[in-house]
């Protein structure tokens, strides 16, 4: 085992501003303890992401074509597949979301001109064309580098597509469905692993009681078989939001040798008064941060739940859609949830992830929504441009947790209080990676004070200190295609060893990574 002489420090802070700029002189003060050892691994899939057949996400997002005029591999972007291979995106779901459930795999393959069309209902009333099937996304999860992530369809599909779907993707031997492969122009099998067993079930997959769907998830999934060396990962239509009843349910009903995992849904929105993306006040500020902390608290009951019938931590929570979700940007369809990305959308980003970091135990997957163009988008693309949001940097920064080791940690900090409420400011999470090196995220989601923090490092006390800052003048600050690095990271040369501690002061509104060797 190295010893902590060798180690070294990643530290990533998130803070947030309020809609005018910091004078720095309102400050208050944190204390971080992180212990160099830990048992748990931080799956690098925690940090996965979810493309549906919505709005621009696929279409204009990822694909443009054979033909298009936009500099393309094979019909797919590369500004894109280069922007998303930049942050090492572990995993990608699709079909959906609620278009999983009336997707029909077949109508997406073989000659792109012969394919059926299809109404879209759930985004836009749309017409789907078909030209992106399965060829075209194991294409795209190929030139990314990443798994996927396939929901299948329960809802109004039957168990022999589904069964036929997996066969196609992963036999190599001689059978109809591998011979369909071959003939679309596919000699080997994928070998895709990871498999959702339906959508939201509970509504726009079939509106089914837990019950109903357990036995239905049972069904499907014994002829969801394994092909070779190949085992698949199933994952059953977990709960939505708060529904416990509906995680017992499954978590009683289906054996869990049958399924590897359970999802849950769960956005960070009031569904009776979303708000907009931008120019938003502090009280609706402070509700989506409130919303955002509150999610930890029914995960924790969900998890409650599972270690009720699974204390060995068998079945993974698999969180595979989470975000924020506003109004529609004006003039843009409804349908097709196209919204701004703001700072704030980076602290929800942080606070989501330091809290999946330090529930890895259990917690071994979760997809943000949506990757392009969509919700909590990364990218925005309009035509040939690009534009990379604040989440995007997001999860640029906390690349270094990927697969590393949880550590242990303490933390004391002030709260951030608003009229009669209040709420913790500040959020961490610690690491350490394969080469040694110590990462450490922190989100102060106060608005008004840049806080100073003292972080001490059990047997490290003192080291070189490099970093970057990620922050903005105004908490709704964004990028656009007008100003596409409103938002961007700096380079960061404040912190400092003193007396054995780590001492700096987090400016209001920002992110910062610190290295230190």
């Amino acid at each position: 085992m190295k010893t902590l002489h060798f180690f070294a420090l990643m530290l990533i802070i998130v803070i947030s501003t309020p809609l005018v700029s910091q004078d720095g002189n309102n400050e208050t003060s944190a204390y971080l303890t992180v212990d160099a050892t830990g048992t748990e691994t931080i799956s690098r899939h925690i940090y996965g992401h979810f493309s549906e057949h919505l709005g621009h996400c696929i279409y204009g997002g990822y694909w443009v074509g054979y033909d298009s005029e936009i500099p393309n591999t094979r019909g797919i972007r590369n500004d894109v597949v280069e922007a998303l291979r930049n942050i090492a995106i572990p995993n990608l779901r699709w079909p959906g979301g609620c278009f999983a459930d009336e997707y029909h795999w077949m109508d997406g393959i073989g000659d792109p001109a012969a394919r059926p069309k299809m109404v879209n209902t759930h985004w836009g009333g749309v017409t789907e064309d078909n030209s992106f099937g399965t060829h075209e996304f194991m294409e795209l999860c190929e030139q990314l580098g990443t798994e996927p992530v396939i929901c299948g369809n329960v809802g109004s599909g039957t168990i022999k597509e589904m069964s036929q779907w997996v066969e196609y993707l992963n036999f190599d031997g001689i059978s109809p469905m591998s011979d369909l492969r071959r003939v679309n122009g596919r000699e080997s099998a994928w070998g895709v692993k990871y498999w959702g067993v339906g959508n939201e079930n509970w509504g726009c997959g079939g509106n089914m009681t837990a019950d109903f769907y357990a036995d239905q998830y049972r069904r499907y999934a014994t002829y969801c078989r394994n092909y070779g060396d190949n085992r698949l990962f199933k994952i059953a239509g977990g709960a939505n939001s708060e529904d416990f009843g509906w995680t017992e349910t499954l978590m009683k009903k289906i054996p869990h040798h049958m399924m590897n995992g359970i999802s849950l849904h769960y956005y960070t929105t009031d569904w009776n008064n979303k708000g907009p993306a931008t120019g938003f006040g502090e009280d609706h500020y402070f509700d989506v941060l409130k919303r955002c902390l509150h999610i930890e608290g029914a995960i924790d009951q969900h998890m409650e739940i599972m270690d009720k019938f699974d204390p060995e931590k068998r079945v993974a929570l698999v969180f595979d859609e989470w975000g924020t979700w506003y109004d529609v940007e004006p003039g843009t369809n409804p349908g097709f949830l196209y919204q701004q990305n703001s700072m704030r959308d980076a602290l929800v980003a942080g606070l989501t992830l330091n809290y999946l970091n330090a529930r890895c135990e259990r917690v071994r997957m979760a997809n943000i929504a949506q990757t392009i163009n969509v919700l909590q988008a990364l990218i925005f693309t309009d035509g040939d441009q690009m534009v990379l949001t604040p989440t995007y940097h997001i999860y640029d920064m906390y690349q270094v947790h990927h697969d590393a080791t949880l550590l242990p940690q303490t933390l004391e900090g002030p709260d951030y209080v608003l009229d009669s409420e209040s709420l913790p400011a500040i959020s961490a999470s610690a690491s350490m990676d394969q080469d040694g090196r110590i990462h450490l995220s922190l989100v102060n989601i106060d608005p008004g004070k840049a806080i100073d923090i003292q972080v001490e490092l059990k047997g490290k006390s003192s080291a070189k200190v490099t970093g970057q800052l990620l922050s903005s003048e105004m908490m709704d600050s964004h990028n656009s295609f007008a100003q596409p690095e409103e938002v961007v990271p700096v380079v960061f040369e404040e912190a400092r060893f003193k007396k054995g501690k780590l001492e700096l002061t987090i400016p209001a509104h920002s992110v910062i990574v610190l290295q230190v060797d």
